[in-house]
């Protein structure tokens, strides 16, 4: 299928790894031009080669904190008015309730609900002026079904697609939708990372708890960031203009609801 966006140009937030680095690369794939922003530049420039090599299109690295207000001015700088809009932000560390600080709360908010919000702010009247415009917000599974530990992560990610749910009825009258997509346990350094402090506080082997993590998965396995590349390249396309202000899991059926 060809999915309509040639030639657009797309920000994708946090792409040096993971499932940004996945959204990135299939967008280039599809012939669209990205603008891929992470901390580390060494990540960053590694990953905007890679995809190079494997797109003939325009990419542009850029080393920032997308979670700060200097970083957005620079990825916004380089990239004023993209067709395109992946929103996406490492979360908050797990802990306990009552462990967390206001602080922390205010760092959870800033991160994965704030930080979105200017960006779609930026950059979603003009998508609407130009009458095409695809925003994806990669938040979490537990927007659906909230995660004992990550209630940082739960409380954020939840509130922005709170917030984001009534302009996504205004935009798509003018071709641009908002989406939210929600992974579940996909292939990543974050699964690695989670996975094994779980098996810490558990007092188990690191190999046991992946075994214990991917059991509790239907679909018998963990996601690969390229499927959920692909997935996200055509929540982007041309063809899904009438999709706007859903959340889509993408969890291998953890989710037990019928709705």
């Amino acid at each position: 299928m060809d999915l309509g966006i040639n030639g657009r140009t797309a920000i994708v937030c946090a792409a040096s790894k993971g499932l940004g680095r996945a959204c990135a690369m299939q967008l280039a794939k599809e012939g669209v031009n990205v603008v891929i922003s992470a901390r580390t530049k060494a990540d960053i420039e590694a990953t905007a080669e890679e995809i190079r090599k494997a797109a003939n299109v325009k990419v542009i690295a850029i080393a920032c904190d997308v979670t700060t207000e200097e970083g957005r001015k620079m990825i916004l700088a380089a990239c004023p008015n993209p067709d395109i809009l992946i929103n996406n932000a490492g979360g908050p560390p797990p802990g306990d309730f009552k462990d967390f600080s206001l602080d922390d709360w205010r760092k959870a908010v800033e991160w994965n609900m704030i930080t979105p919000i200017a960006l779609i702010k930026a950059t979603v009247y003009g998508m609407m002026d130009r009458k095409f415009g695809r925003i994806l917000n990669i938040t979490s599974q537990s927007v659906k079904a909230p995660i004992a530990s990550l209630e940082l992560s739960n409380g954020a990610r939840a509130g922005l697609t709170g917030a984001v749910a009534v302009i996504a009825r205004k935009a798509v009258r003018n071709n641009v939708t908002i989406n939210n997509i929600l992974p579940g346990p996909f292939e990543t350094d974050r699964l690695t990372g989670s996975t094994r402090k779980a098996a810490e506080m558990q007092g188990i082997a690191f190999e046991k708890a992946m075994e214990n993590r991917k059991a509790n998965v239907p679909a018998g396995r963990f996601g690969q960031p390229a499927e959920f590349g692909a997935a996200a390249a055509f929540l982007c396309s041309s063809q899904a203009g009438f999709i706007t202000g859903q959340n889509l899991l993408l969890d291998g059926g953890i989710f037990q609801g019928a709705l």
